[in-house]
């Protein structure tokens, strides 16, 4: 909870402090002890900070590749004329690049002027309150050059939204990170993450990423 500071020249409070505490501030305390043990005893927040760095895990390079490489649907957020913007995309990964079809708007604007963008994709399990995000930074640019078009419209690449989206905006990374949340008392968490397919499948390569 965010502790806003007092101005100068102003009281922290609009009373005197007396030696005995009020009865409000009693239940108040008490009440809030009662809140924190409930919310302890349903798993949300760990007892100590050893559990609570346990259950945040940074994924590597490769698990955020073969979790991009999965999905169909993520977030692409930029920052038009009227400020930021996040929108709902249809995409693929091609050659360990976010590429997404789009029409006429404020997506191919920013694609045709090279904007820096983000793009997310994520999965939860509700039930658990587990789930992972990854991100990927980078500038958005418009796919022009015929043979890229050709071969990226050999790609599963369909997207939901109706409409011509004929253009193709591929994002050049700059940057890919990934968390995960695990479920209280899992020995790794990391059961079930995928691997990327590629020739190896191990993180020692050198990426061009952060």
């Amino acid at each position: 909870m965010d502790i806003l500071p007092v101005p100068a020249g102003r009281l922290a409070w609009s009373r005197p402090v007396t030696a005995e505490p009020d009865a409000r501030c009693l239940v108040g305390a008490a009440a809030l002890r009662a809140v924190r043990l409930a919310v302890r005893s349903l798993g949300c927040y760990p007892d100590d900070g050893g559990a609570r760095q346990a259950r945040w895990q940074e994924l590597t390079k490769c698990e955020c590749f073969g979790l991009l490489a999965r999905e169909q649907l993520g977030r692409v957020a930029f920052v038009d004329d009227r400020g930021p913007m996040v929108l709902p995309v249809n995409f693929v990964l091609d050659r360990q690049m976010v590429v997404f079809r789009s029409g006429e708007g404020a997506k191919l604007d920013v694609a045709s002027c090279g904007g820096l963008v983000a793009f997310e994709v994520d999965g939860t399990d509700a039930a658990t309150h587990t789930g992972w995000s990854v991100v990927v930074r980078g500038e958005a640019v418009e796919v022009t050059d015929p043979a890229e078009l050709a071969l990226l419209r050999e790609l599963p690449l369909v997207p939901w939204a109706p409409g011509a989206k004929s253009r193709y905006v591929r994002i050049l990374p700059a940057a890919l990170t990934g968390r995960r949340i695990s479920a209280p008392g899992s020995p790794s968490g990391r059961r079930g993450l995928p691997r990327p397919a590629g020739p190896s499948g191990q993180d020692d390569q050198v990426w061009p990423w952060e």
